[in-house]
């Protein structure tokens, strides 16, 4: 890991200050580039970011990040049901936050959020919405990070066959940058809009992209099974997702033609160079948060240097992504390990008696696979490290 990604939340340590009182800063600071970088990003100025549709999960766990980010002024923050009420009192957690203080939900108005100086701002709304906010936006100036599904895909007709309706903003998809750093980092950095990627996305692609593209595994007959925490439902009320009807359960549920097969297919077919279609099962698990999903796929080329292999695609792909954490063979993800972080694991194991790869990985689905990750993307817009606010153990 880098210098920068040993940085949390970029704070000057006590010895530091005791060196400061001394006169010897300066020395430190030669002695110590990390510590000198942390100083120049406390005194840069602070992004205005605005948090569009805050009170759902993913807009809380936004929130609980963005307050302890040392480049970000939190300037706005809506909802219409919560609109008046203090931050802290709807989430009480974020009391004691200096960041917070005084801080009130808005009705999302348009132009009470650009009055309020936002540079930035945090889509955390449901599809079909988000783009009744992002079109003004734009015009105005804001640069967007959107956690919908409404700009993920490049087809407007896929658009329309996986969520039901016409796509609310069809001439923004070309402008929008599917929000994945790991594979798009140099086009987020330039973006005005970006399109952060589903929870079951991330948790599939980060595994199979490197390896489609090295055509490692063949691009047919790949099966997917993953399992997410309840809170990847969102925050309604419904039958299904009662303690009482969750607990102690697990069952499947969207198949055969789940709304992110679209999202998966397109950047699949993309690594591959040709259309890739996969079969996806997803499933509730009786936790909180959290994704662990296999991927069963068959395997190209020699297996006894298969492992080899795969092990360097993935230090090709990811020698700078400080987030994805390569296993290795026979290391299977678990999701206490990636809950209330933004880390991805990734492992394997090679079948030979079928001759096919099975990889695995696990993500928070409120973290990597929403929140934390539109951070991430925010980070690397805005030129800061990428760890910024979101190195947590």
């Amino acid at each position: 890991m880098t210098g920068e990604g040993n940085l949390n939340e970029f704070s000057i340590s006590a010895s530091a200050l005791s060196f400061k009182k001394m006169g010897r800063v300066g020395k430190l600071f030669r002695l110590d580039p990390i510590l000198c970088h942390a100083a120049r990003l406390m005194k840069s100025p602070k992004v205005k970011v605005a948090v569009i549709g805050a009170s759902g999960y993913t807009g809380q766990e936004l929130l609980r990040l963005l307050v302890m980010h040392p480049q970000v002024d939190l300037v706005a923050v809506t909802s219409r049901q919560e609109a008046g009420r203090a931050l802290t009192a709807v989430f009480p957690r974020l009391a004691g936050a200096p960041s917070v203080e005084g801080l009130s939900f808005i009705d999302p108005e348009i132009e009470a959020i650009v009055a309020t100086g936002a540079e930035a701002a945090f889509l955390a709304l449901p599809h079909g919405v988000a783009a009744e906010f992002a079109v003004p936006l734009l015009e105005r100036g804001l640069r967007l990070i959107d956690l919908s599904a409404d700009f993920r895909l490049l087809d407007a007709d896929v658009y329309a066959e996986f969520y039901g309706h016409a796509h609310p903003a069809p001439d923004l998809l070309t402008r929008a940058v599917y929000g994945l750093p790991e594979f798009y980092r140099e086009t987020i950095a330039a973006a005005d809009l970006v399109a952060s990627p589903g929870c079951y996305p991330t948790s599939i692609l980060v595994p199979l992209v490197p390896l489609v593209r090295q055509g490692l595994v063949k691009p047919g007959g790949i099966a997917v099974s993953s399992l997410s925490g309840v809170s990847g439902a969102g925050k309604k009320a419904e039958t299904s997702l009662l303690f009482a009807e969750v607990n102690e359960s697990l069952r499947a549920y969207g198949a055969p033609k789940h709304r992110h097969l679209s999202e998966i297919e397109q950047e699949l077919s993309i690594a591959a160079g040709e259309k890739v279609t996969i079969s996806f099962v997803p499933h509730l698990m009786p936790v909180t948060a959290g994704i662990l999903t296999t991927i069963f796929c068959e395997a190209s080329g020699d297996l006894e240097t298969l492992s080899a292999s795969i092990a360097a695609a993935y230090t090709e792909a990811y020698a700078g992504s400080p987030f994805v954490r390569i296993r290795g063979e026979g290391g299977f993800a678990d999701t206490k390990h990636v809950v209330r972080t933004n880390f991805v694991d990734v492992g394997w194991v090679i079948d030979r008696r079928t001759g096919r790869l099975i990889l695995s990985s696990a993500e928070d689905n409120l973290g990597k696979g929403a929140g934390s990750q539109a951070i991430q993307s925010f980070n690397v817009m805005f030129g800061l490290p990428e760890t910024a606010g979101l190195l947590q153990f």
